[in-house]
């Protein structure tokens, strides 16, 4: 029976052999428990390059040597060698420092540390020590959740690894296989009691199977809502969990990030006004090339992709080129702001309509329909007008819209920075040029915006 640890590590210094990406998901895994890394390997692939440009780690550009363990807390061996995995795994055991080696697990003295158990498969619930009440909490929802019979599903699995590694020689072609096995009726046989029938069907869909990996990828269009990870939808994490690459902008947020496939390529493509990653044709263009390239590729866009999230100008290039696609809308900032500050879009009282517009056009300008915006009982949702706030409450009020008239402008809606700045289309701009506010943001005007006081209930100490 395995012992359940979890081993501190921060500050500490702690080894890498090898430089593939497994090598570069356990560097990351280390990084994120704000670990020393050292890596060791003749060469690097891409996303450790990245990191030892940025000085995240330090890098010894040669093949493993046993010195290299001196004054190492930590080691991982993750090298396609099975002699060189051998020679770490015997040195680091010698010297009793604590040694994985990847899909080796006869040469590891530590695994991944569990505490809900469905031998062989383990999961672990953490708190770090700070709240034992809040791990046992989790546990107890985990237990829930997690049917009794995913070790049997486990052992079934195991029992045909070999033969799968045999029949798919590629990674990816394995891992779609296994989804492929696991989306379907396989494991219910498991946790219905018929596993002599979920042998049977396991075997038969091997025996079955042709191994040609699909020409054409696919693309996900996936809205990610505004910033709190809570939005997210189950369609939206499944594909995040499916991807092989991500193309993500700057209103995701690192929380939602951290949601996507540990494995999966991340690609920053964000855009700052007048200061694009990725010019938006190149982004169109990526997509296609990505998915010609038989990759699974999830476009991860803040808010919903439909509503001034240009994904309309990006599946119509992938519809041209016959690349197949899906659309999961998020929730758009308009709806996930003004709910988190207390704001109703519509009331009877106030509003009886909502107008969704944008405070920037492609070329920059803002030219809307101010007569049509500036008349009584209704919402109006003004998207990146941040840099046009005092230019939008001037036409508004030009255009029959009293000075009176409530306004708000709510930055970093729903996440834990978001504040609410209220007023009156005479007073928000000089409100807004008195606080340092960093984009996103988003303004509501309309009667509407008086509730906020009275209904806000999240972040309550940033209310203005």
């Amino acid at each position: 029976m395995d012992f359940p640890i979890t081993l501190k590590v921060k500050d500490q210094p702690c080894l890498i052999v090898g430089g593939g990406e497994v090598a570069a998901r356990k560097v990351n895994s280390l990084l994120q428990s704000q670990a020393q890394v050292t890596v060791v390997s003749p060469e690097l692939c891409r996303s450790l390059q990245a990191a030892l440009e940025q000085q995240q780690i330090k890098y010894h550009a040669r093949s493993f040597a046993p010195e290299d363990i001196n004054n190492i807390v930590l080691v991982i061996a993750a090298t396609n060698d099975a002699q060189v995995n051998q020679l770490v795994a015997r040195t680091a055991t010698a010297r009793y420092i604590p040694v994985n080696v990847v899909d080796c697990p006869e040469l590891c003295t530590f695994i991944v540390p569990s505490i809900i158990r469905r031998d062989p498969v383990l999961i672990a619930v953490s708190t770090g020590g700070t709240s034992p009440v809040l791990a046992r909490l989790l546990r107890t929802r985990l237990e829930t959740m997690i049917p009794t019979a995913y070790g049997q599903l486990a052992g079934l699995l195991g029992a045909f690894r070999e033969q799968v590694k045999s029949r798919f020689s590629e990674t990816v072609a394995r891992r779609r296989f296994w989804e492929r096995v696991l989306s379907g009726s396989l494991a219910e046989l498991v946790f219905s009691g018929r596993e002599e029938q979920a042998r049977q069907a396991l075997q038969a869909e091997l025996d079955n199977n042709v191994a040609v990996a699909a020409r054409t990828g696919e693309v996900y269009l996936v809205g990610a809502g505004p910033g709190d990870p809570d939005l997210v939808t189950f369609r939206a994490l499944r594909l995040m969990q499916q991807a092989d690459i991500v193309l993500y902008d700057r209103l995701v947020s690192s929380e939602i990030l951290d949601l996507v496939r540990r494995d999966a390529e991340r690609v920053y493509v964000g855009k700052h006004r007048a200061n694009h990653a990725m010019q938006q044709g190149e982004i169109n263009q990526t997509l296609v090339d990505l998915a010609r390239e038989g990759k699974r590729v999830l476009r991860l866009k803040g808010g919903d992709p439909f509503i001034f999230g240009r994904g309309g100008e990006e599946i119509a290039l992938l519809a041209e080129n016959n690349i197949t696609f899906q659309v999961v809308p998020g929730v758009t900032a308009a709806s996930g702001c003004a709910t988190y500050a207390g704001i109703p879009l519509t009331h009877r009282d106030y509003a009886q309509s909502v107008i969704f517009v944008t405070g920037q056009l492609k070329d920059g300008s803002i030219d809307l329909n101010w007569s049509m915006l500036a008349q009584a009982q209704q919402t109006v949702v003004i998207y990146m007008g941040l840099k046009g706030v005092d230019i939008i409450c001037t036409a508004l009020q030009a255009h029959g819209a009293p000075a009176t008239r409530p306004a708000a402008l709510i930055e970093q809606g729903t996440t834990r920075k978001q504040r609410v700045f209220s007023g009156t289309l005479a007073s928000l701009a000089e409100i807004v040029a008195q606080a340092k506010i960093h984009a996103p943001t988003l303004i509501i005007v309309g009667d509407v915006v008086k509730l906020h006081h009275q209904l806000a209930w999240f972040n309550l100490d940033h209310r203005g």
